[in-house]
């Protein structure tokens, strides 16, 4: 390390760094996108004994012997009789003037203070349907066009003009679409990460950072106020794509380290002045776009190319030509293929699922405004600015390491898509929430997986608890002793279809009424993770958190989610503990469901999606012999 003295705003995690993304000018109040998320109730802090008797029921499938369930509900009995009503008041107390009694230790712990790479670990993917027709089929148009869209819905964004999410029953909150755009993440040298906001604080002139062969550009896209057309944008995406015919130092790479080394690696970038000002480029940049060389064929190789990029000759190609710490970054590939990557901190994936939409939305309207370029202005008319870095011997060392670290990372990984004959139109003809119909597949195929071994921890399926302000999510417990029940019987040659459907029905019946108890903010862990951690230094740990069976039911051997947009082939995410599988799904298209299981190698990834693609079908046959005997 140099003598500089090194920028406090980029080195020093700010105290109020969450209040400093603005929302946008004007009127809040009166702001159709976050007027009625101001109104919103608080997360609520559930009983203490609700959750004790929700943990309760939720362990009885998890204790392997009827001694070890009894000696589970002797420590949860003795902690709400002793320490745990002490906690509980000091959760009350915690809350009180507080806008999300969970916000900051759920920043920290979840995210901010996680030391992994962010990447298999953290980050998520969507990858997209083909370019439409009526558009050029060139990478650049590709390219051009998702940025073009994506300026369009974060101009109506910062007017306050996108109508809030929600369901029936009322508008989700929609703080956190103050850090899609205009933002990134901050690697922290003492342990902890933050996010620095440049909304409201950027002049006239905006710009979008491209990456080409690991070359950064800053390219202007709003000027005066007016979004750049089209064109404009791929004239300099093509000028990009026509300069850059070699590879540079692979900086990227570096933001996919695990975050203590990228800390380290990143204040020795802020050694030299020039990097600073690169470095502010990417974070006040309103997205990323990467332009990247490779050329995905089939589904996996799509979706992995997506998540973390291709490795050659050894090298993480991908990742060298990304920037994974920016909330938004579009992957164009030169086969015209796309999709998005996203950081996953301060935002999760519903909000980034509505931008995508709504941006492949514009772009499959043949009759959308995708503007023009004023008269006089050619593709000569604006060139885009190279962003080159100082790279000191330090930092081609830590490059090197960087390299050998994610291509590591990605190897470990091994990825099955599925796709079943049939989708939300038949099962809801059968009556089955389609939520509940893939979350029983799941739940069969991986018993069926065991083989009759004991189960070793549990299923996390994500519930938004957006219905309150600054609500994130909550888990769904989908193990429970029906699930169990109706999967025993599916290979029960003695029951009946009509017993195999009455279990199948139970089943259903507790898994929606723990969803919706998790969208309530009526959970288990979130409210266990706050009392614990209100433990003044010195008490003893209460027995509970400790218990085998209470450690088991929440070790997450499967972490489930749906999202849903009719523009996306691919979707997912890694899993979550080492003996387990990320397991993304879609239930929306009607002629299928679409199951991306994401292992690492050691676990029977392949054999997992088979024992899926056999459920499924068991599942089908099960509804559809009942509704034949019907006729």
């Amino acid at each position: 390390m140099g003598n500089r003295v090194l920028p406090k705003d980029l080195t020093e995690r700010p105290v109020d760094w969450k209040t400093t993304a603005a929302y946008p000018p004007g009127d809040k109040e009166t702001s159709r996108t976050y007027g009625s998320t101001l109104k919103l109730p608080r997360l609520p802090v559930p009983k203490l004994e609700d959750t004790a008797a929700r943990l309760k029921e939720t362990l009885r499938p998890h204790a392997y012997t009827a001694a070890e369930y009894t000696a589970a509900e002797r420590k949860i009995d003795q902690f709400t009789s002793v320490l745990g009503p002490e906690l509980q008041k000091r959760l009350l107390k915690h809350a009180e003037g507080r806008d999300h009694w969970l916000e900051q230790w759920w920043d920290d712990l979840g995210y901010l203070g996680y030391r992994d790479s962010v990447v298999i670990n953290v980050s998520y993917f969507f990858g997209f349907d083909r370019q439409p027709k009526h558009l050029r089929q060139t990478p650049a148009a590709r390219a051009a066009g998702l940025a073009r869209g994506a300026l369009m819905f974060r101009e109506k964004l910062q007017r306050g003009l996108i109508e809030p999410d929600g369901t029936k029953e009322g508008v989700f909150c929609m703080d956190s679409y103050r850090w899609m755009f205009d933002c990134c993440r901050v690697p922290g040298s003492q342990g902890l990460d933050w996010s620095v906001s440049y909304t409201g604080k950027r002049d006239e002139d905006q710009h979008i950072v491209v990456f080409r062969r690991n070359r950064m550009y800053k390219v202007n896209v709003v000027e005066k106020g007016r979004i750049l057309s089209i064109d404009e944008i791929e004239w300099q995406i093509q000028s990009i794509y026509d300069q850059t015919t070699q590879d540079y130092p692979g900086i990227g790479v570096l933001s996919a380290s695990n975050r203590d080394v990228w800390a380290k690696d990143f204040l020795e970038l802020l050694e030299h002045p020039e990097n600073d000002v690169i470095i502010r480029d990417i974070h006040s940049s309103a997205f990323i776009i990467s332009l990247d060389t490779d050329k995905p064929s089939d589904l996996v190789n799509f979706s992995r190319s997506v998540w973390h990029g291709a490795t050659k000759s050894g090298a993480p190609t991908g990742l060298r030509n990304r920037w994974v710490d920016k909330p938004l970054q579009f992957v164009v590939f030169d086969n015209a293929e796309a999709g998005f990557m996203g950081e996953h901190s301060v935002m999760d994936g519903t909000p980034t699922v509505r931008m995508c939409d709504e941006v492949l939305d514009i772009l499959h309207d043949p009759a959308a405004d995708l503007g023009k370029a004023p008269a006089g202005v050619t593709k000569d008319s604006r060139s885009p600015e190279p962003l080159d870095w100082h790279v000191s011997e330090t930092t081609k060392g830590a490059i090197a390491k960087a390299d050998r670290a994610a291509t590591d990372l990605i190897d470990t990984q091994a990825m099955t898509v599925y796709r079943t004959p049939y989708g939300k139109a038949a099962i809801k003809k059968f009556g089955v929430s389609p939520d509940s119909w893939a979350q029983m597949i799941i739940h069969l195929a991986y018993l069926r997986l065991l083989g009759g071994e004991p189960r070793k921890g549990g299923t996390y399926e994500s519930a938004t608890t957006r219905k309150f302000f600054k609500g994130r999510t909550e888990v769904i417990r989908v193990v429970s002793s029906e699930a169990d029940a109706w999967a025993t019987s599916m290979d029960n040659s003695n029951a009946s279809p009509a017993e195999r459907k009455r279990l199948f029905d139970a089943a259903g019946k507790v898994h929606i009424a723990r969803a919706k108890a998790a969208g309530n903010g009526q959970g288990v862990d979130r409210h266990m993770l706050g009392l614990k951690l209100l433990l003044d230094k010195g008490e003893t740990v209460p027995e509970v958190f400790s218990d085998p069976v209470v450690a088991r039911a929440s070790n997450w051997v499967l972490s489930t989610s749906a999202v849903f947009s009719k523009h996306f082939e691919a979707y997912g995410w890694g899993e979550v503990v080492p003996e387990g599988f990320g397991v993304a799904y879609m239930t929306g298209f009607d002629d299928r469901l679409q199951f991306t299981i994401a292992s690492r190698k050691e676990m029977p990834n392949k054999e997992f999606s088979q024992q899926i693609a056999k459920a499924a079908d068991d599942l089908y046959v099960l509804h559809e012999s009942l509704q034949k005997a019907k006729l």
